[in-house]
């Protein structure tokens, strides 16, 4: 995932979060996105917010998987 900027429907999801929701997300946060926001490059928000495209995007890629190996045991 480049890191770009995080997007509006992203931005909107992160502001959304309950306090304890954004304190799981922060838990799980990947090192780049943490240090980033450390730098003061980005702010907490916005790091929750890439945080939720990149969460999104493995689930995306998982589910496909799943589907495909499904697919071979003819489930």
């Amino acid at each position: 995932m480049k890191l770009l900027t995080p997007t509006e429907k992203y931005l909107k999801k992160a502001k959304q979060l309950s306090d304890e929701e954004a304190e799981r997300l922060l838990a799980r946060m990947r090192g780049r996105f943490t240090r980033r926001v450390e730098d003061k490059k980005l702010s907490a928000t916005e790091a929750l917010a890439l945080q939720l495209e990149f969460e999104d995007e493995e689930l995306a890629e998982w589910r496909e998987k799943m589907a495909e190996i499904r697919a071979k045991n003819g489930e």
